[in-house]
């Protein structure tokens, strides 16, 4: 190497980071500006390089982590754990990049209902795929409790080595087994006291399944030193098993330093029609309401806000039609047959209502009727479902009869939302059959089969219903794939809908249109079958030595 300025004044003398900034300081003022070359500046920077690798010591060696804690639930068989695999990785064909879906199912739509069915099985996680399972519940939130209770407690384990993965310590559902019995007081009391947070919520699910009462004794010995975010997380879980014998503690949480908290707790009270917010409440809203007609509160006192009626209304409402209807949703429904002489909730609804809070004072029932779980109700609220939605007794809001249906029972729901597609199309279906349980009951599956068949028969394009073409991917029983096979053909040479050239390409849409549905059909049809095996293979097989991968 050259000896010249800078070899003999900078890498003779100083400490290392004082050389190369005379090196970086160098290069950027340029060699002309030091007495030196560009060359010898290059051979000063790589004898550096050496100099600093070759002085390098070796760091001393991190504690080796705990070994994983063993998950005592049983892998899935090996062709579900190959299905996991390609679920996660999401490969699919559909599209071709052409812009279409194409007629190849959307994998990654599937994993959801994949999580759900190994969760009923009580399977766990391939040990090789806990990774991926993570970096799928990191990206896709509405996947997250589903991913982390299969993850379980490798999962946690995991988390802890990877600040990526962090969220799986505050949002895991515990799920692996690896709680101490409910029955083990000690236990119970040490991993409550020192465990993790998505630890405890679990140990407090649990024992709140196993003992109601004793899960509000356990949160009551932590409640004060809780965070504000904890407690609502931790009172939300009483949910779960609310009884009469859980008011003592809400009716104190109504003094929590949280608004959020506060209105939580009121919000399980009025659930609770024999306690004594709830009697507060009726009091209140029967003065407001009855055959005489409707007289909102002319003012929000100190005991309605400790109740959790919310003071300030919502733009573009009123003052006291706001606090009338937070008055009547929380009062119990039961008080209203007494204050309208006897009449049940279908002939209470019929009557006329003056001055014009029909509108409010029906919505509030509907509210009403879905936090108390009250059948009777919705289905009276909910009216006929072939009547047209804006004449229901109600309110309009699909969202809110949504909510309705979500209380009658699963036979009564499909029935209702069944009747509704026939008589009204699926134009406006989409949220009330997201309500429906999954797989759809056959006459709702027929129902909304004959409809998209007769929008085909139309001359409708397929997307003008990809929505509930979505969820007839993901919700419609896997039987109906054969009747669904009738309805298809061969899609052949199907224009790109982002050519311009494809749309007026023919004065007469239909064609086109009938092989786009022809595709959708193949789509719908080749997924139900694909959903029937990866339901197959979830199956339990006879044990036999499997070497988890």
């Amino acid at each position: 190497m050259k000896t010249d300025t800078f070899q003999a004044g900078t890498l003779q003398a100083g400490t290392f980071q004082a050389d190369w900034e005379e090196l970086v300081g160098a290069a950027l003022l340029g060699t002309e500006r030091r007495q030196g070359s560009p060359a010898a500046l290059l051979d000063a920077a790589a004898v550096l390089t050496v100099r600093r690798r070759a002085g390098l010591r070796p760091g001393e060696a991190a504690a080796r982590p705990e070994p994983a804690p063993r998950d005592p639930r049983p892998a899935p068989p090996a062709a579900a754990r190959r299905r996991l695999a390609q679920l996660l990785a999401g490969r699919t064909s559909a599209g071709g990049g052409t812009g279409r879906r194409g007629a190849a199912p959307d994998l990654t739509e599937l994993l959801p209902q994949w999580l759900s069915a190994a969760a009923r099985h009580g399977y766990r996680a391939p040990a090789a795929l806990v990774p991926a399972l993570l970096d799928t519940a990191r990206a896709r939130t509405d996947l997250r409790p589903q991913a982390l209770a299969l993850a379980g407690v490798r999962g946690l384990w995991l988390a802890r080595l990877n600040p990526d993965w962090r969220f799986a310590l505050r949002g895991a559902a515990g799920g692996a087994g690896e709680l101490p019995a409910v029955t083990d007081a000690a236990g119970v009391e040490l991993l409550w006291q020192e465990g993790l947070f998505a630890e405890r919520v679990a140990l407090l699910g649990a024992v709140r399944s196993h003992t109601p009462a004793a899960a509000v004794r356990l949160l009551g010995t932590t409640w004060a030193t809780e965070r504000a975010e904890d407690r609502l997380m931790f009172l939300d879980s009483l949910r779960v098993g609310l009884s009469q014998e859980d008011e003592p503690f809400l009716e104190a949480a109504l003094g929590d330093r949280s608004r959020n908290v506060r209105a939580t707790a009121a919000e399980l009270l009025s659930a609770l029609p024999e306690s004594a917010l709830a009697g507060r409440m009726a009091e209140r809203a029967l003065a407001c309401v009855g055959p005489e007609g409707v007289s909102p509160p002319a003012d929000c006192d100190a005991g309605m806000l400790r109740d959790g009626v919310v003071k300030r209304p919502p733009a573009g409402r009123g003052e006291r039609a706001w606090w009338l209807g937070q008055l009547v949703e929380a009062a119990p429904l039961a008080c209203w047959r007494e204050r309208f002489g006897g009449l049940g909730p279908a002939e209470i609804l019929a009557l006329p209502v003056v001055e014009g809070w029909a509108e409010e004072l029906h919505a509030a029932w509907c509210r009403a009727a879905v936090r108390q779980r009250d059948a009777q109700w919705s289905q009276a609220l909910l009216g006929s479902a072939s009547a047209p939605p804006a004449a229901g007794p109600a309110t309009a809001s699909l969202a809110e009869r949504a909510k309705l249906l979500s209380i009658l029972p699963e036979g009564e729901r499909a029935e209702w939302v069944a009747g509704f597609v026939r008589a009204h199309g699926l134009s406006e279906a989409f949220q009330l059959l997201g309500a429906c349980l999954v797989p759809w009951a056959e006459a709702l599956g027929d129902a909304v089969v004959d409809a998209l068949d007769a929008a085909r028969e139309a001359g409708s394009y397929p997307w003008s219903f990809s929505g509930v073409m979505g969820l007839a991917e993901r919700c419609l029983d896997p039987a109906a794939a054969d009747r669904l096979a009738a309805l298809t053909a061969d899609p052949g040479n199907l224009p790109d809908p982002a050519d311009p050239a494809a749309s007026t390409a023919s004065a007469d849409p239909a064609p086109g249109a009938a092989a786009y549905w022809a595709e959708a059909f193949q789509r719908l049809t080749a997924t139900l079958r694909l959903r029937a095996t990866m339901l197959a293979e979830l199956e339990p097989t006879p044990p036999v030595p499997v070497t988890d991968y």
